[in-house]
């Protein structure tokens, strides 16, 4: 039964209180046991609180737990909490997907997770402060609720930086590490989309600046450079990576016949380094006979009309492929996941009016499992709303930063490269989903070809990718398949 009780780093006008469950999960190999601790732990500025970040830990009971790894998890956003994957891939429990990702009936179903990571590692889910319940705290000046400052805006706003936020997450879990005395486990971090940037500019920053050492970094769809997440008539690059992705919905649609999944990814990747890419970067300078040629080929590869991709000069908006693709049965496919599909409920409009399938389709499923998970079987007790996913978190995002000389787009790559060569033991994953049309596979594939990572770094970092989007996971095998990779990817990490 939930035991709920004063937190332990609870101060006096803090009165949280946390749970700590006891809970059994029969997988493959046997009974698991394991301990579920939903708590609030308090952030400091020069040792006053100035936030509480709510997290959710899952502790395997009878293990020798120093030995054992533990994995800190968040997603992205920014302005999305941890629930996503949470309730979708690595906890005990999950969501209920159709077999091909596709999404269920309503009402919400929860099932015991045959592919929980909790088989091979402790997981400590965290909410950025702003989602889940993780909250900022007023000043002890404002408390007086008749006193306004910065125009009313939201307490959790100085958290909403790229800096705040990675320090945030770096003193959670040095907290964390102490509190449950850690500090020997070999440890993991795992981050999905914006949570995947975070990753990468951990690496580093865990190391330089609290004292933490990885034996492990997983990037799920990650978004490394923000100037790869969209082209325009002067950064081309973003035209070429999604175009894979591109052709593996255009396969899946049956809009085009290659051998295989396999081959169609291989003949989209060639065309975009050795044709496409150059082509786009050659502007003007191509002829007229280059840039037929190529729009032939794209077109056919891609399953769009070629006066559409002569029109548009050969960059597809990921909107206008989502509306495009599939126009003459009225459906629109996912950002997100292209293999899911919609009915355009405003087919006659110049642009498209309705909602994403995959992303808006999402949130009813995990709005429910979340809060029945986290209110009913680990009873946590508190008024406040779970944000799943806060729009005014991610519109009020800060991407300056501090002491930073650089223009134009913020990226991570830098940072994962320095992390990665301050700790020559870390092992890296990165995966993507192939029909995620935001975070492509081939953007990431990209980056690590530039990366310039030695030979003996490079062994260190691997890429795989699956059937599926942005949340791959929620795909059967590709959750099965993953967690055997990542079963397999742990059990080397820690052995060296």
């Amino acid at each position: 039964m939930p035991s709920p009780s004063d937190a332990p780093n609870a101060t006096p006008n803090i009165p949280r209180k946390f749970s700590r469950t006891q809970h059994r999960l029969t997988l493959e190999h046997g009974e698991l046991a394991y301990t579920a601790l939903a708590e609030w732990q308090i952030l400091r500025d020069r040792d006053k609180p100035v936030a509480e970040m709510f997290h959710v830990a899952y502790l395997a009971e009878g293990q020798d737990a120093p030995q054992r790894p533990i994995t800190f998890v968040f997603n992205g956003g920014p302005g999305a909490a941890s629930a996503y994957l949470h309730m979708g891939a690595l906890g005990p429990k999950r969501v209920y997907f159709n077999p091909d990702g596709s999404l269920p009936r309503p009402p919400v179903r929860l099932v015991d997770n045959a592919e929980t990571w909790l088989a091979f590692t402790d997981l400590v889910f965290i909410d950025p402060v702003g989602t889940g319940f993780s909250r900022g705290l007023n000043d002890e000046e404002t408390e007086d609720k008749s006193k306004k400052s910065d125009d009313d805006k939201p307490k959790e706003t100085k958290f909403w930086s790229v800096d705040r936020d990675l320090k945030a997450l770096g003193e959670f879990i040095q907290g964390f590490l102490s509190r449950q005395q850690r500090w020997l486990s070999p440890i993991f971090i795992a981050g999905e989309s914006y949570g995947g940037f975070r990753v990468a500019r951990l690496v580093k920053q865990l190391q330089q600046d609290y004292g933490v050492g990885l034996s492990g970094a997983i990037l799920i769809s990650p978004a490394m450079e923000f100037g790869l997440l969209g082209g325009s008539d002067y950064n081309v690059t973003p035209w070429a990576t999604v175009l894979p992705s591109f052709a593996a919905a255009a396969a899946h649609h049956g809009l085009t016949q290659p051998e295989s999944l396999e081959t169609c990814l291989q003949n989209a990747e060639t065309f975009a380094r050795r044709t496409y890419l150059p082509l786009l970067a050659l502007g003007d300078a191509a002829t007229e006979e280059e840039r037929q040629a190529a729009y032939q080929q794209m077109a056919h590869m891609v399953g769009l009309p070629v006066e559409l991709v002569q029109r548009q000069g050969g960059r597809i908006d990921l909107a206008v492929f989502a509306r495009e693709l599939l126009r003459d049965q009225q459906r629109v496919v996912g950002f997100y996941d292209a293999s899911v599909t919609a009915t355009d409920p405003f087919p006659d409009r110049p642009s498209f009016e309705g909602a994403d399938p995959t992303l808006d389709g999402l949130n009813r499923l995990f709005t429910g499992a979340i809060n029945s998970h986290l209110r009913d079987a680990l009873g946590v007790e508190t008024e406040l709303t779970y944000e799943l996913l806060n729009f005014e978190t991610f519109k009020a995002w800060q991407y300056d930063l501090k002491g930073a000389w650089r223009q134009g787009f913020v990226g991570s790559v830098d940072e994962f490269r320095t992390g990665m060569a301050l700790n020559p033991f870390m092992k890296v994953w990165i995966s993507h989903g192939y029909y995620d049309l935001v975070t492509p596979y081939f953007g990431s594939d990209h980056l690590v070809d530039l990366m310039r990572l030695t030979p003996d770094l490079r062994r260190n970092l691997t890429l795989k990718h699956y059937e599926g989007g942005h949340m791959f996971y929620t795909w059967e095998d590709s959750r099965r398949q993953w967690l055997a990779d990542m079963s397999q990817f742990y059990a080397e990490a820690i052995a060296g």
